[in-house]
């Protein structure tokens, strides 16, 4: 399952690295400093998915520990960014390019559960739906989620999570700064595509208790009556 906030990924690292070249607002990646991560990244696969066969996968906040990625010297809004509840299919690198390294939908996952829940956020904002965690994102612009994205992919290279590998980093980073992901942060309308649907909600409780106190949207109310909670599993777990 595909939620709007992967999609500018997708769609804008395509252009970049078939084209070679891209209007983009991102900062250069190897002007960027790391952060720090904390806390724990679930990834838990509830399903079958789309057509595609990828399958359908929701990220899970650890309730003792939730991912929480903090920006160097920074204060105020979007300093700390903590994501919650929701859909993911990784960084929707596309196909062609998932064969050169560093270009794995997951290879650099909690650098995009950081960057999914600030498109998510803003989408919401924009709607007037969003939650109290999602309003800490308020003064996020375009231009620094791109960054925070560079920042967080930094972080897990200077703490030897992944291999160095400037050419992807940079390409991703730059990527998320095109004028196709501005057009998608600005998509009216998107906030709901991020709402789990309640059988999803409830396995996600089901597999981590607690953990729906992160969630966000008016479907959340039907979990509590949800009679058969499809199958679900704990595909990916990393700690720091």
């Amino acid at each position: 399952m595909r939620s709007v906030a992967r999609r500018p990924l997708m769609a804008a690292a395509l252009a970049l690295m078939l084209l070679g070249s891209a209007c983009t607002t991102a900062p250069r990646y190897e002007d960027l400093k790391a952060g720090t991560f904390k806390g724990q990244l679930i990834v838990l696969w509830v399903g079958e998915g789309g057509p595609d066969g990828d399958g359908a996968f929701v990220f899970v906040p650890d309730p003792q520990s939730p991912l929480t990625f903090t920006r160097l010297g920074r204060r105020g809004p979007g300093a700390e960014i903590r994501p919650g509840l929701m859909y993911t299919d990784g960084g929707s690198i596309p196909r062609l390019a998932q064969v050169f390294r560093g270009f794995s939908p997951w290879g650099y996952a909690p650098s995009y559960m950081v960057h999914d829940w600030l498109f998510i956020a803003r989408h919401c904002l924009r709607d007037g739906l969003a939650s109290a965690e999602q309003r800490k994102m308020a003064d996020v612009t375009f231009e620094e989620s791109a960054a925070i994205l560079g920042e967080a992919i930094k972080t897990l290279v200077e703490t030897r999570r992944v291999q160095p590998n400037d050419i992807a980093a940079g390409a991703i980073t730059g990527a998320v700064g095109s004028g196709i992901a501005r057009e998608l942060w600005d998509k009216p309308g998107a906030c709901t595509s991020s709402w789990l649907k309640p059988e999803h909600l409830a396995a996600a409780e089901q597999a981590v208790p607690g953990s729906t106190r992160f969630a966000t949207g008016l479907r959340t109310t039907g979990a509590a009556v949800v009679q058969n909670v499809p199958p679900a599993r704990i595909v990916g777990r990393v700690g720091f």
